[in-house]
Protein backbone atom coordinates (compact mmCIF):
# COMPACT_ATOMS: atom_id res chain seq x y z
CA UNK A 1 0.00 0.00 0.00
CA UNK A 2 1.88 3.31 -1.01
CA UNK A 3 0.23 6.59 1.00
CA UNK A 4 0.57 9.76 -0.35
CA UNK A 5 1.42 12.61 1.89
CA UNK A 6 0.18 15.28 0.31
CA UNK A 7 -3.37 13.91 1.42
CA UNK A 8 -2.85 15.09 5.01
CA UNK A 9 -3.44 18.63 4.99
CA UNK A 10 -1.94 20.76 6.64
CA UNK A 11 1.40 19.35 6.67
CA UNK A 12 1.81 20.30 10.33
CA UNK A 13 2.94 18.14 12.80
CA UNK A 14 1.58 18.34 16.31
CA UNK A 15 4.50 16.98 18.49
CA UNK A 16 3.41 15.56 21.56
CA UNK A 17 6.40 14.49 23.76
CA UNK A 18 5.19 13.03 26.97
CA UNK A 19 1.62 13.01 26.69
CA UNK A 20 -0.41 10.00 28.83
CA UNK A 21 -3.23 7.66 27.49
CA UNK A 22 -5.70 9.58 30.36
CA UNK A 23 -4.87 12.93 28.36
CA UNK A 24 -4.83 11.39 24.90
CA UNK A 25 -8.76 11.31 23.68
CA UNK A 26 -9.32 15.19 24.79
CA UNK A 27 -6.07 16.51 23.27
CA UNK A 28 -6.33 14.71 19.92
CA UNK A 29 -9.97 16.14 19.65
CA UNK A 30 -8.89 19.32 20.42
CA UNK A 31 -5.93 19.11 18.07
CA UNK A 32 -8.13 17.64 15.17
CA UNK A 33 -11.11 20.02 15.89
CA UNK A 34 -8.65 23.29 15.26
CA UNK A 35 -7.18 21.50 12.30
CA UNK A 36 -4.14 19.76 12.85
CA UNK A 37 -4.08 16.34 11.05
CA UNK A 38 -0.69 14.66 11.70
CA UNK A 39 -0.16 13.16 15.48
CA UNK A 40 3.06 12.13 16.18
CA UNK A 41 4.27 10.80 19.88
CA UNK A 42 7.46 10.55 20.92
CA UNK A 43 9.13 6.78 21.91
CA UNK A 44 11.86 8.50 24.60
CA UNK A 45 8.70 9.22 26.76
CA UNK A 46 7.29 6.55 28.61
CA UNK A 47 3.84 4.86 27.55
CA UNK A 48 4.52 6.09 24.11
CA UNK A 49 2.89 3.07 22.43
CA UNK A 50 -0.22 3.32 24.45
CA UNK A 51 -0.94 6.29 23.67
CA UNK A 52 -0.45 5.68 19.56
CA UNK A 53 -2.56 2.92 19.86
CA UNK A 54 -5.25 4.78 21.92
CA UNK A 55 -4.94 8.10 19.31
CA UNK A 56 -4.74 5.66 15.90
CA UNK A 57 -8.14 4.31 17.82
CA UNK A 58 -9.78 8.19 17.75
CA UNK A 59 -8.08 9.20 14.13
CA UNK A 60 -10.62 11.56 11.73
CA UNK A 61 -10.13 9.33 8.36
CA UNK A 62 -8.08 12.35 7.03
CA UNK A 63 -5.60 12.19 10.19
CA UNK A 64 -2.90 10.39 10.50
CA UNK A 65 -0.69 8.93 13.73
CA UNK A 66 2.61 7.08 14.44
CA UNK A 67 5.24 8.20 16.25
CA UNK A 68 8.98 9.82 16.56
CA UNK A 69 12.47 9.51 17.91
CA UNK A 70 12.17 6.05 15.32
CA UNK A 71 15.48 5.07 14.91
CA UNK A 72 15.53 1.23 14.58
CA UNK A 73 13.31 -1.10 12.60
CA UNK A 74 12.10 -2.88 15.99
CA UNK A 75 10.52 0.80 16.61
CA UNK A 76 8.92 1.07 13.40
CA UNK A 77 7.68 -2.35 13.89
CA UNK A 78 6.52 -1.65 17.43
CA UNK A 79 4.42 1.77 15.95
CA UNK A 80 3.14 -0.15 13.25
CA UNK A 81 1.76 -2.75 15.60
CA UNK A 82 -0.33 -0.90 17.42
CA UNK A 83 -1.94 1.27 14.29
CA UNK A 84 0.72 4.05 13.66
CA UNK A 85 1.28 4.58 10.09
CA UNK A 86 3.69 7.81 10.33
CA UNK A 87 7.31 7.39 11.02
CA UNK A 88 9.45 10.20 12.31
CA UNK A 89 13.21 9.83 12.94
CA UNK A 90 15.80 12.59 14.53
CA UNK A 91 18.21 10.93 12.02
CA UNK A 92 18.78 9.23 8.31
CA UNK A 93 19.10 5.83 8.63
CA UNK A 94 17.69 3.91 5.31
CA UNK A 95 17.27 0.70 7.09
CA UNK A 96 14.28 2.74 9.35
CA UNK A 97 13.16 4.58 5.84
CA UNK A 98 13.07 1.25 3.67
CA UNK A 99 11.34 -0.46 6.32
CA UNK A 100 8.37 2.21 7.14
CA UNK A 101 7.83 2.75 3.71
CA UNK A 102 7.64 -1.87 3.55
CA UNK A 103 5.00 -1.83 5.99
CA UNK A 104 3.15 1.05 3.92
CA UNK A 105 3.91 4.03 6.49
CA UNK A 106 4.74 7.35 5.86
CA UNK A 107 8.57 7.85 6.49
CA UNK A 108 9.92 11.10 7.34
CA UNK A 109 13.25 11.35 8.75
CA UNK A 110 15.92 13.81 10.15
CA UNK A 111 18.46 15.58 8.00
CA UNK A 112 20.79 18.01 8.46
CA UNK A 113 22.99 18.46 5.53
CA UNK A 114 22.58 18.28 1.69
CA UNK A 115 24.28 14.84 1.60
CA UNK A 116 21.60 13.02 4.37
CA UNK A 117 18.80 14.93 2.77
CA UNK A 118 19.86 13.27 -1.03
CA UNK A 119 20.92 9.89 0.78
CA UNK A 120 16.94 10.24 2.60
CA UNK A 121 15.55 10.79 -0.65
CA UNK A 122 16.88 8.38 -2.49
CA UNK A 123 15.97 5.92 0.23
CA UNK A 124 12.31 6.33 -0.02
CA UNK A 125 11.55 9.31 2.44
CA UNK A 126 8.55 11.27 1.76
CA UNK A 127 9.82 14.26 3.78
CA UNK A 128 12.52 15.42 5.37
CA UNK A 129 12.78 16.95 8.94
CA UNK A 130 15.00 19.77 9.04
CA UNK A 131 16.33 19.11 12.01
CA UNK A 132 17.20 21.00 14.83
CA UNK A 133 16.07 23.99 12.84
CA UNK A 134 16.45 26.39 15.35
CA UNK A 135 20.33 26.07 15.25
CA UNK A 136 20.18 25.27 11.36
CA UNK A 137 18.19 28.25 10.33
CA UNK A 138 16.26 29.44 7.64
CA UNK A 139 19.02 30.48 5.35
CA UNK A 140 20.57 26.77 5.81
CA UNK A 141 17.26 25.36 4.48
CA UNK A 142 16.94 27.65 1.67
CA UNK A 143 20.22 26.52 0.61
CA UNK A 144 19.82 23.54 1.14
CA UNK A 145 16.54 23.39 -1.24
CA UNK A 146 18.48 24.90 -4.05
CA UNK A 147 20.01 21.44 -4.92
CA UNK A 148 16.96 19.24 -3.85
CA UNK A 149 14.12 18.06 -6.60
CA UNK A 150 11.07 19.83 -7.24
CA UNK A 151 8.64 17.12 -5.33
CA UNK A 152 11.30 17.38 -2.86
CA UNK A 153 9.16 18.27 0.93
CA UNK A 154 11.09 19.60 3.62
CA UNK A 155 9.68 20.35 7.52
CA UNK A 156 11.13 22.07 9.69
CA UNK A 157 11.19 20.93 13.27
CA UNK A 158 12.63 22.91 16.60
CA UNK A 159 11.77 26.46 17.79
CA UNK A 160 9.06 27.01 15.09
CA UNK A 161 6.15 28.72 15.88
CA UNK A 162 3.25 30.99 14.93
CA UNK A 163 5.13 34.49 15.05
CA UNK A 164 8.18 32.79 12.88
CA UNK A 165 6.60 30.35 10.54
CA UNK A 166 6.05 32.56 8.22
CA UNK A 167 9.55 33.19 7.73
CA UNK A 168 10.74 29.84 7.41
CA UNK A 169 8.00 29.38 4.30
CA UNK A 170 9.64 32.08 2.82
CA UNK A 171 13.10 30.07 3.12
CA UNK A 172 11.50 26.90 1.48
CA UNK A 173 9.75 24.75 4.48
CA UNK A 174 7.02 22.84 2.76
CA UNK A 175 5.28 21.94 6.32
CA UNK A 176 6.11 21.67 9.98
CA UNK A 177 6.41 19.78 13.17
CA UNK A 178 5.87 21.47 16.21
CA UNK A 179 6.42 20.63 19.80
CA UNK A 180 6.78 22.49 22.68
CA UNK A 181 5.45 25.84 21.24
CA UNK A 182 2.55 23.70 20.72
CA UNK A 183 1.89 20.95 22.92
CA UNK A 184 3.21 20.28 26.60
CA UNK A 185 2.21 17.74 29.45
CA UNK A 186 -0.28 19.19 31.53
CA UNK A 187 -1.01 21.64 29.39
CA UNK A 188 -4.61 23.80 29.59
CA UNK A 189 -6.81 22.35 26.48
CA UNK A 190 -8.12 26.17 26.16
CA UNK A 191 -4.61 26.58 26.12
CA UNK A 192 -3.67 24.23 23.61
CA UNK A 193 -6.66 25.40 21.30
CA UNK A 194 -5.42 28.99 21.14
CA UNK A 195 -1.83 28.02 20.08
CA UNK A 196 -3.12 25.40 17.76
CA UNK A 197 -5.49 27.68 16.16
CA UNK A 198 -2.77 30.80 16.20
CA UNK A 199 -0.35 28.11 13.80
CA UNK A 200 -3.41 26.92 11.75
CA UNK A 201 -3.78 30.90 10.90
CA UNK A 202 -0.09 31.09 10.74
CA UNK A 203 -0.03 28.44 7.98
CA UNK A 204 -3.09 29.58 6.23
CA UNK A 205 -1.68 33.31 6.26
CA UNK A 206 1.41 32.24 4.86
Amino acid sequence: MTMDIDQYQPPLVAILRGLTVAEAPAVAQTLFASGFRLLEVPLNRPGALDCIARLSSLAYPDALVGGGTMTSVEHVDAVHAVGGRLMVAPNFDAAVIRRARALGMLAVPGVATPTEALAALAAGADALKWFPAEALGPGGLRSVKTILPPHARVWPVGGISAGNLAEWVRAGADGFGIGGRLYEPGIALADLEVRARELFAAWSAR
